[in-house]
């Protein structure tokens, strides 16, 4: 793709990606960052991109920011929702913190990843997998057996008292 038909893919195509992402996230600034993106990742990718196919690689490409965006967004969220509930957890009366963090510490090192990537992160089984150097079998495997561990451990009457 050269630089006069990368022009001609923006100026055809801008306002049509922005109205797509728009709709999907409902709101203005994120979808003009994602638009932008795509059209960054567009540039440095020029010279792999065939010029008739431009349209379908942009939309796909704003597609997969659009995906990452809210998956950002979800994790700022989580954590946020998380950083509440601890406020709470931290009072005298209430050991649930400890009690999970002795928990997931009983568990082996792959184990726990697993259980943080998973649970607290909101990865799914493949990225586990790529991350951890996995197939998403082993991951789900692994997986199930620290659930196991914790809900032994949790179950417990004397590891909670």
């Amino acid at each position: 793709m050269t630089e006069r038909e990368y022009n001609e893919c923006v100026t055809q195509y801008a306002d049509n990606v922005y109205r797509f992402i728009l709709k999907n996230l409902r709101h203005e600034e994120d979808a003009r960052d994602v638009v932008q993106t795509a059209f960054e990742k567009m540039w440095r990718n020029r010279d792999e991109v065939d010029a008739a196919k431009s349209k379908s690689y942009l939309f796909t490409v704003a597609y997969h920011q659009m995906i990452d965006h809210i998956r950002k967004v979800k994790r700022i969220q989580l954590r946020e929702e998380f950083g509440e509930l601890l406020k709470v957890e931290n009072k005298p009366a209430n050991n649930l913190k400890k009690i999970l963090n002795e928990a997931l510490n009983r568990l082996n090192e792959t184990q726990r990843s697993l259980v943080l990537l998973k649970d607290y992160e909101g990865y799914n089984y493949e990225e586990i997998g790529q991350i951890m150097n996995l197939n998403p079998s082993q991951v789900k495997v692994y997986l199930h057996r620290a659930r196991v561990q914790l809900k032994e451990y949790l179950v417990k009457m004397e590891n909670v008292i």
